[in-house]
């Protein structure tokens, strides 16, 4: 069986995308089964270098093929930030909910009709043969408060208007269809198959 490694030390990143990767024969493993590789310094100033950053590395390092994903939340009013810094907006070892609170405080006085916003996901998988990236985007809209227990990240303040829910308050199931990593992580299966044959 096919072994694919994501490129991966979080917890809940690694239970969404194995589920996504559930109905392909293959192995996932995470950087969190490998503790002895180092810390990958994500310092590219795009979602696509640091999902090529950390690909990479995974793949150089083990010699398993790599799966990474680089994800930015980007908001209109603040002229697309948090973007290439969401995970660390409110700095280096900033948690979730730090970077939630500096998001809607950044937002506090902005209108409803103009909060919105755009989470884009880039998926790098490299093997053997190289590299490829895909990318998702799920277009919504910054709540004024959290909503829902489910989820990471900004999910509990992002509301997706058609199914009138925040990421938070979905099912992991109707997440995983819609979302931005959902959406690319469906090409990059496509992807997975043509180049192993599945």
């Amino acid at each position: 069986m096919r072994i694919l490694l994501l490129a991966t030390r979080n917890l809940d990143k690694v239970r969404e995308i194995s589920a996504k990767l559930s109905p392909l024969d293959i192995e996932v493993k995470s950087f969190l089964d490998f503790p002895q590789l180092p810390e990958v310094e994500e310092d590219g100033e795009t979602l696509e270098a640091n999902a090529l950053i950390k690909a990479q590395a995974g793949f150089q390092a083990t010699g398993i093929p790599t799966l990474a994903d680089d994800t930015g939340l980007e908001t209109d009013a603040l002229n697309g930030a948090p973007g290439v810094l969401s995970s660390r907006y409110a700095g280096e070892n900033a948690t979730y909910a730090d970077n939630r609170r500096k998001l809607l405080r950044a937002m506090e006085n902005v209108p409803n009709d103009q909060r919105q916003a755009v989470f884009r996901t880039v998926v790098t998988i490299f093997d053997e043969l190289g590299f490829i990236q895909v990318e998702g985007r799920c277009a919504g809209i910054i709540v004024r408060m959290e909503r829902g227990k489910g989820g990471f990240g900004y999910d509990p303040v992002f509301l997706v208007p058609e199914y009138a829910q925040t990421f938070a308050e979905m099912p992991l199931e109707l997440k995983n269809r819609i979302s931005h990593r959902g959406k690319a992580l469906d090409k990059a299966i496509e992807v997975i198959k043509n180049r192993w044959g599945l």
